[in-house]
């Protein structure tokens, strides 16, 4: 795979058509994460530009994509089975171009638990593990665990990037979450980080600090999964 830390654009077959990608892959990348987007915003927000970039720095690729909702222009979320019928498309396409890298795979919000989903109803193939960058558990307000029901089915190590105040994911069901599934899951905090990891100025932190933590976070993770 030639290396370039700017973003390749790459179309992604899916059953009704296709769906777009954009591939980062620096020289020497050592794995490739296939990022889903969150529900409301596309795989060019800014939160996942900054995702890319950042563990580009750090030697891992990764591709960006759009689920068919999102590509069609549309503001209402695919049903799961399309929802996971693209995760499925995007990580064969992540395969294809780049041979060789350990593929890890998940995303923001709704896309990694639509990468969840995929993932307990049938492992995908090179998939080392998932990574969920905020993994909605329950709407804000409405506490409950049942969107975690389906991870006892995954047998790929498990990493939760969730920020302290996420209203997504609150630590006091989060953390039982995390810890039922044993060692295959990891959960690192992002101190006074929301959903989207944004931090106040009272923290004494950036949100670009933030990301590089994520990226840093990612990247070990990502490079621990070679010695299991």
């Amino acid at each position: 795979m030639p290396g370039s830390t700017e973003a390749r654009p790459l179309e992604i077959r899916v059953a009704d058509g296709k769906v777009s990608g954009l591939l980062v892959a620096p020289p020497g990348a050592r794995a490739l994460y296939v990022i889903a987007h969150g529900a409301g915003a596309g795989m060019r927000h800014p939160f996942l530009e900054n995702i890319a970039a950042v563990l580009a720095a750090r030697g891992v690729a990764s591709l960006r994509y759009q689920f068919a909702y999102m590509e069609a222009g549309s503001r209402r979320p695919d049903a799961p089975a399309v929802a996971t019928a693209a995760v499925r498309a995007a990580v064969a396409a992540a395969r294809d171009a780049a041979p060789g890298l350990p593929v890890i795979a998940g995303g923001k919000s709704f896309g990694g638990r639509m990468t969840s989903t995929a993932e307990a109803e049938e492992p995908m193939e090179g998939v080392k593990g998932l990574a969920f960058l905020g993994f909605p558990l329950h709407p804000p307000g409405r506490p409950g665990d049942s969107r975690a029901a389906h991870l006892d089915r995954v047998a790929v190590p498990m990493l939760f990037l969730s920020g302290t105040r996420d209203e997504f994911a609150t630590l006091d069901l989060l953390r039982p979450v995390v810890s039922h599934l044993g060692a295959r899951a990891t959960l690192h905090l992002i101190e006074g980080g929301d959903h989207s990891f944004h931090v106040l100025k009272k923290t004494g932190r950036t949100d670009a600090e933030v990301m590089e933590e994520a990226g840093d976070v990612i990247a070990r993770w990502s490079a621990s999964l070679s010695d299991r």
